[in-house]
């Protein structure tokens, strides 16, 4: 039987199923998931002293028709009755990345180092992976860090605070997001387009001078 359709609290169950109910010791311990031997002891008396008997068909975790059944016959195993509310599923928000004190120092190391080889980061990329924070970020950046002059590129795989693979998967995720950034950007025209096709047909700058006589024109103009 399954670790989650075990009773809240076995032993008062037993407890209470052996006072209450004529189930063998064999169904009372498949049902609570104990040994028939520790059942034997609750109702003996050597185990269990003081444990106030729960009632499983009180909390809903049994029904009287099963224990009736089972007690007609012996080879019967009860279940977990039935919930009668389905509780919703609760999502649990994922804790930061947890570092121990003595790598927190190294953290700088490891941003720099991302900084300097996955220029594709995003500052919430290197928060997710390393646990830092943006403004640390930005002064290793800015190179205004209090302790600019010790940071050093480090890999942060070297210095234990990820993992290889979760390296290799934030720097896959980083380049792809990269990749289709520029990709929207091409598509709303933010890229610069060459010269030879931002200018009109016929109006290309040109290197040759004017011909004789257009330069002869120009010279008696600027003359008058």
């Amino acid at each position: 039987m399954a670790a989650d359709n075990k009773p809240l609290m076995p032993k008062a169950t037993a407890v209470w199923l052996v006072d209450n109910t004529g189930l063998t010791f064999e169904q009372i311990a498949d049902f609570c998931g104990l040994h028939p031997l520790e059942v034997k002891g609750i109702a003996d008396e050597d185990v269990a002293k003081g444990i106030k008997g729960m009632d499983p068909v009180t909390s809903g975790q049994l029904t009287r028709e099963q224990i009736e059944d089972a007690e007609k016959n012996p080879k019967l195993r009860l279940k977990m009755a039935a919930p009668k509310h389905k509780m919703p599923n609760v999502r649990l928000k994922r804790a930061p990345r947890y570092t121990p004190v003595s790598k927190r120092q190294d953290k700088p190391d490891a941003v720099y180092w991302i900084i300097r080889n996955h220029p594709e980061f995003a500052d919430a990329d290197i928060i997710k992976l390393i646990g830092t924070t943006k403004a640390t970020i930005q002064k290793i950046r800015e190179r205004s860090h209090w302790n600019a002059t010790n940071i050093k590129a480090v890999d942060p795989v070297t210095l234990g605070l990820c993992s290889q693979l979760e390296l290799d998967l934030a720097v896959s995720r980083a380049a792809a997001k990269h990749e289709r950034a520029q990709k929207r950007a091409a598509k709303k025209g933010a890229t610069l387009k060459p010269v030879s096709e931002s200018l009109a047909p016929g109006s290309a700058p040109s290197d040759t001078p004017p011909d004789g006589d257009e330069w002869k024109l120009s010279s008696e103009l600027e003359q008058d």
